[in-house]
């Protein structure tokens, strides 16, 4: 049961605060007889910030700082057929290249960097998927969202039931590996640019969808003012606009402020989010009226996942 466990994350400079919260949440929690190994690829992160993230490792928990463009160009030949995309477009679809970037692992783990952590990671790890390609949660930050769920089954063509949040994915990396999942992802990212809400998201669910392990909801709770907070979490996921670095009285808030206290980062969250003016919190706003407005705009289009699926074109593998 020693073998390592691999956490992946992203992020760029300004995000490297809260990451921190994130790691520190995951260390405080982890089994101090396992071994983890955080994988962060970062962009343009500072020294000082670097210094103080590696401050975080324990002798059981490592945290392995690389840049990202150091990674993409150390994919091989497979990577040949990426034709129109360039470098700052892959980035966005960071966590669909794992399997081919890191083939030392067969199993691991993506999370999103806006997340503490409540219970010991090694449990997820720890999940038989079976041979389904990810194991994820039921995206339900979307369920109250009617134009959403109507996005989610009609441009994206999978049910709302099936619709997974791609912020914690548990992922089957030799399996995706052998059905060269980044190489189908290129080819329908090239031949169709498919318009979507929730870019790599839509694409690991049109692709995936069927081959999909659904986690327990409590490794992606979510803040939800519709739902009461769950009574046993593993991770709370600060998704979209609920974030307790921006805004007051967040569901699970508390849990958030309890890791930043000795994050090491805890004046730099304190300031931003003083500095989090209404300006800020109207762009939010329009941000998410935007995202309805697309959700219920990209269903009439006439090249669609839904729509091409219908018309026997390979999406899922």
């Amino acid at each position: 049961m020693n073998k390592e466990i691999p956490i992946f994350f992203t992020i760029d400079n300004s995000y490297a605060p809260f990451l921190a919260v994130a790691l520190n949440s995951a260390i405080k929690n982890a089994d101090k007889s396992r071994k983890y190994r955080a994988v962060v690829l970062h962009e343009d992160l500072s020294k000082e910030n670097a210094e103080k993230l590696k401050s975080l490792e324990t002798d059981s928990f490592k945290i392995e700082l690389t840049p990202m463009k150091a990674n993409f160009e150390a994919l091989d030949d497979r990577m040949s057929n990426r034709l129109r995309c360039d470098y700052f477009t892959l980035t966005i679809y960071f966590r669909l290249f794992i399997p081919a970037m890191f083939p030392q692992y067969d199993k691991g783990i993506y999370i999103d960097s806006d997340v503490v952590l409540t219970d010991d990671i090694a449990k997820l790890y720890d999940t038989d998927i079976g041979d389904n390609l990810i194991g994820a949660c039921n995206d339900l930050s979307i369920a109250d969202i009617p134009p959403l769920v109507s996005y989610t089954e009609n441009a994206v063509g999978v049910k709302k039931t099936e619709y997974i949040n791609s912020g914690v994915l548990l992922m089957n990396l030799k399996k995706l590996r052998e059905n060269d999942f980044e190489g189908h992802f290129l080819r329908l990212l090239n031949e169709y640019h498919f318009d979507s809400v929730a870019p790599d998201q839509d694409y690991i669910n049109a692709i995936c969808n069927g081959k999909i392990y659904y986690l327990n909801e409590r490794w992606d709770a979510m803040p939800n003012d519709n739902k009461p907070p769950l009574e046993s979490t593993s991770l709370i996921h600060y998704n979209l606009f609920s974030k307790p670095w921006c805004y007051d009285d967040i569901m699970y808030g508390d849990i958030f402020w309890k890791y930043a206290a000795d994050s090491g980062f805890i004046d730099e969250i304190k300031e931003y989010k003083a500095a989090y003016s209404d300006d800020k919190k109207q762009a939010d706003s329009e941000c998410l009226e935007l995202l309805i407005r697309r959700g219920t705009e990209i269903p009439e289009n006439e090249i669609t996942f839904k729509k091409l699926y219908e018309k026997g074109v390979k999406i899922r593998l």
